[in-house]
């Protein structure tokens, strides 16, 4: 694992599409969409209906090798608003396990804009000087730790282009990637994500010993 410091802070983009947050025990994860497959389903789309255990899965080991103490969910957990409801028994059970074990923050985004019944819920929150969001205000001051856009980048890999999720990072704002097992990606040069991170900014490509940063906008 391989830092950066961001708004005088050490923090750790992980490749599994999380960020580690040393000083505070903490791990933040953006846009896991839970229930995004049964969500398609009620409109004849039907795709393996495992992306919520998968998910809650691929938490559960980050927070086993962290030993995360916290972990704050930066919005869109869930694909809708009735997504909780629909969680399967497996899914639910494997949730509540984890939510005994760290402190879970939910803010909401504009997916699961209320997420009622599922413990601490916040729209936002202010750590250390920190600004943890959905989506960055892009006239806003402060640092920001946001989702939502599910930023990825195509890079050489072995001789073929693959495409990578990867976080945003400029002065005062830090996108991280959906986390999601079924979730799609924008590219991270798309204007839309450059006018809310701000120019310069740098896509980064956290590998297993290694973070790759590619310039996206002067």
């Amino acid at each position: 694992m391989v830092p950066l410091s961001f708004a005088g802070h050490e923090m750790v983009p992980l490749a599994a599409g999380a960020l580690w947050w040393p000083a505070r025990r903490a791990l933040l994860v953006a846009d896991l969409h839970f229930e995004k497959a049964s969500w398609f389903a009620r409109f004849g789309q039907m795709l393996p209906p495992y992306d919520s255990l998968q998910t809650l899965s691929d938490l559960d080991a980050l927070i086993t090798a962290t030993g995360a103490q916290t972990l704050w969910c930066l919005g869109d957990s869930f694909h809708d608003a009735d997504g909780p409801g629909r969680l399967g028994a497996k899914a639910l059970e494997l949730l509540t396990t984890l939510q005994s074990r760290v402190d879970w923050v939910w803010i909401t985004g504009n997916h699961d804009l209320k997420a009622d019944g599922l413990g601490h819920v916040r729209p936002e929150i202010e750590v250390d000087g920190i600004v943890l969001r959905h989506e960055a205000e892009p006239d806003s001051a402060r640092p920001e730790i946001s989702g939502h856009f599910h930023p990825k980048i195509r890079v050489q890999g072995r001789g073929r282009m693959v495409s990578r999720r990867c976080f945003v990072m400029s002065a005062r704002k830090l996108i991280l990637p959906a986390f999601g097992a079924l979730t799609g990606g924008l590219a991270a040069d798309h204007p839309a994500i450059l006018n809310a991170a701000g120019r310069p900014a740098t896509a980064l490509v956290p590998t297993k010993d290694r973070l790759l940063r590619f310039p996206l906008a002067a």
